[in-house]
């Protein structure tokens, strides 16, 4: 393994990749107890088209998330009994673009990631297996479209995006699910879980020789596979579908989200400069310590739920604003007009100064958390950058770059509103 040093955060990472494909980043953390491992697929809930072999295949709605699921079951027990019997504390998820298995624990680590890559790489699916997990992720679905802030939240994906898979929930429907056989699911570990599309991170006081060792023989072996190509529909225009969702469910006061779509950036060291600028933009337009927000909730027209974020994937880029309103339109007429001053006079120096300091300030605090270290590198990975160069990045970042943000990435033409009444 190659090792590369950040001496001005005080941080190493091994890296190395195997011969299937599979790369391998080792955090050292002398002197800790605790150790985190962190496996992932660059597969989400957005991929549901994708070419292999010279041919295009198109699944279901929610076989990633049907998918992460099941890879706990095997033929000699579960997966997640196994760790949490052998002291481990593991979980896992499903995003738009990435489906990732994690644990931590004190003891017994390195049989712990032995399990943990054994089983996330060779499935195990029977239909009446399937069946049933049918009838729970149904369950959990029905549950979803009683959920205020899940019917909030793709309420605006679906005004905004017309075609791109984003718009769709990452559990699938009720009819789509029905579809979903365990053909399906092998179809699309054998695409998806190939280790040359995953990447492993471990952090923690460990070596990383034993690590490398260990995936080499935990993994299958052979060179590194294809990697599927991805179809996320025609090309997403810069207008909403529609500017408004609305509905009426049990909340006690309206819940309320905007979103505004801008040009989508390729993946990279740009595209992570975007989404730090991106943060301290929104910081200044509406965080919690800017003039807007303290206005706002000075007047009772929001509470500290508010918040707002950016983010790009699978070739779209949006912002979204929003939280517990008295009274949405209002709201958002505030923010677009602060929004257009902004853009004319520029943010206040000394708040930006202050929030870009907050900025530095975060990261290196998060460099304390293992999840968030294996998280973001295999992330990095993913999109093509290296996470440990945000404060570097961020350093540079001027007044400038926050203008040019609001100017071109908050157009008002370009915004949805999502909103939840009370009955």
């Amino acid at each position: 393994m190659t090792v590369k040093e950040y001496r001005q955060l005080g941080e190493s990472m091994y890296s190395g990749q195997l011969a299937n494909g599979l790369s391998v980043f080792v955090a050292p953390k002398r002197g800790f107890h605790k150790c985190f491992a962190f496996f992932a697929t660059d597969y989400g809930a957005a991929d549901k088209r994708f070419k292999l072999g010279g041919s295009w295949v198109d699944t279901p709605e929610g076989v990633a998330h049907f998918l992460e699921h099941k890879m706990f079951d095997k033929e000699d027990g579960n997966a997640l009994t196994k760790l949490s019997a052998n002291g481990a504390s593991p979980n896992a998820y499903t995003s738009t673009d990435i489906t990732a298995y994690y644990f931590e624990c004190i003891d017994s680590f390195p049989e712990n990631l032995q399990i943990l890559l054994n089983f996330v790489s060779t499935p195990y699916f029977t239909q009446e297996g399937v069946v049933k997990e049918q009838g729970i992720i149904a369950q959990e679905i029905l549950m979803a479209e009683d959920d205020p802030d899940d019917c909030l939240y793709y309420g605006l994906m679906k005004s905004l995006f017309r075609h791109n898979p984003i718009r769709d929930c990452a559990a699938g429907t009720l009819e789509s699910i029905a579809e979903i056989s365990a053909e399906t699911l092998y179809d699309c570990h054998k695409a998806f879980y190939n280790p040359s599309n995953m990447a492993l991170c471990v952090a923690g006081d460990v070596d990383p020789a034993e690590i490398l060792d260990i995936a080499q023989n935990a993994l299958p072996s052979g060179s590194a596979a294809e990697i599927p190509e991805r179809d996320y529909g025609p090309p997403e225009t810069l207008d909403p579908v529609t500017p408004r969702f609305s509905k009426a469910m049990d909340v006690s006061l309206p819940i309320f989200l905007a979103g505004c779509k801008s040009e989508p950036v390729p993946c990279g060291r740009e595209s992570l400069r975007l989404d730090l600028i991106s943060a301290i933009a929104l910081d200044i337009l509406m965080g919690s310590s800017s003039p807007l927000y303290s206005r706002l909730y000075g007047q009772g027209l929001i509470n500290s739920d508010f918040s707002a974020s950016y983010d790009s994937a699978v070739g779209v880029a949006y912002s979204i604003f929003g939280g517990e309103v008295r009274d949405p339109d209002r709201v958002f007429d505030e923010v677009r007009n602060e929004i257009a001053r902004l853009s004319e006079k520029g943010p206040d120096t000394e708040l930006f100064n202050r929030i870009k300091k907050a900025a530095v300030g975060g990261y290196i605090r998060s460099l304390n958390s293992f999840e968030a270290i294996c998280a973001n590198t295999v992330c990095g990975r993913f999109r093509g950058y290296d996470a440990y160069e945000i404060p570097g990045i961020l350093s540079d970042i001027t007044e400038s770059d926050v203008i040019e943000f609001l100017r071109g990435r908050l157009n008002s033409d370009r915004m949805a509103i999502s909103v939840i009444t009370p009955n």
